[in-house]
């Protein structure tokens, strides 16, 4: 298969299409790809692009230049704290209005609730610095991918601050007590501890990143998408359901699949021996 190749132009991000998979790189290598208001924005905006198309099925994030992310760049907090200190500035805000740091920070956890909530597939490639905010990604994502030079961090307490937004997503993915561990420690994690813990599912030699991509990537449009999405939200009532409460809701969306297009089309492709038309036809 030759899947078609298109580029969009953004500021902040590297964004190109091969066939059904959107690849997002975060481009700020000089910043070691840390995090602005600026790329939230646009990595809201190609979220946004892809669900609205029906042609995009997998995302695949990673950064620029061997490092994935160093996390938020300091630079947009500094202005709001400055901001926030500015009493004429608070003067003139209209009354309710929010706090400028509490809403930088609210504008990356909406950024990770977006990712971890959307129905398509989500594949993260983590090399170098992974620190902040790019941890926070690292978990919101189906599939970690990572290099074996990896270095995972949370900074976040030597600097005064707190993990605040990316809390509830490392607690998911690696649990409450290696979430305190690291939170409290600011350890680095590198490949082989961030395997052994759960952070991530696959680590490979760089050179190889490429191609556990390509692998995965096609391992995943053998998936109706549609099974893929109605699967994720499932699981995620799940995490926060007993078994026993969801099995009624559990068997109306299978027989939804089921009496559905794709769930006939997954049925008859089988007893014929073919492949569904959504799979890779090679």
């Amino acid at each position: 298969m030759n899947p078609s190749t298109d580029r969009y132009h953004f500021d902040t991000l590297q964004v190109v299409r091969r066939g059904p998979a959107l690849h997002v790189t975060l481009n700020r290598p000089q910043a070691r790809n840390a995090m602005t208001m600026a790329m939230v924005r646009e990595l809201r905006s190609v979220l946004q692009r892809a669900q609205d198309s029906r042609e995009i099925r997998v995302i695949v994030l990673r950064g620029a230049q061997g490092h994935f992310c160093a996390g938020a760049d300091l630079g947009d907090l500094a202005q709001a704290q400055a901001r926030a200190a500015r009493p004429d500035d608070r003067d003139r805000a209209p009354e309710g209005s929010a706090d400028p740091v509490a809403e930088v920070n609210a504008r990356f956890g909406e950024l990770c609730c977006a990712y971890a909530q959307t129905g398509l597939a989500t594949v993260a490639a983590l090399e170098g610095t992974v620190m902040g905010g790019g941890f926070g990604l690292a978990c919101v994502v189906d599939v970690a991918l990572a290099a074996q030079d990896v270095r995972f961090r949370l900074p976040e307490t030597s600097l005064g601050v707190l993990p605040a937004q990316i809390a509830p997503f490392l607690v998911e993915r690696i649990g409450h007590s290696q979430t305190r561990r690291l939170a409290v420690t600011g350890t680095a994690v590198d490949a082989a501890q961030a395997l052994a813990i759960g952070l991530v599912h696959e680590v490979h030699p760089s050179d190889c990143l490429d191609a556990a991509i390509e692998r995965v990537v096609h391992e995943i449009l053998h998936a109706a998408p549609g099974a893929i999405a109605s699967t994720k939200a499932l699981l995620a009532r799940a995490r926060l359901a007993a078994p026993s409460a969801l099995v009624n809701e559990a068997a109306a969306a299978f027989s939804r699949a089921a009496r559905g297009p794709e769930g006939s089309e997954g049925m008859a492709a089988f007893m014929a021996g073919r492949k569904p038309h959504w799979a890779p036809q090679e």
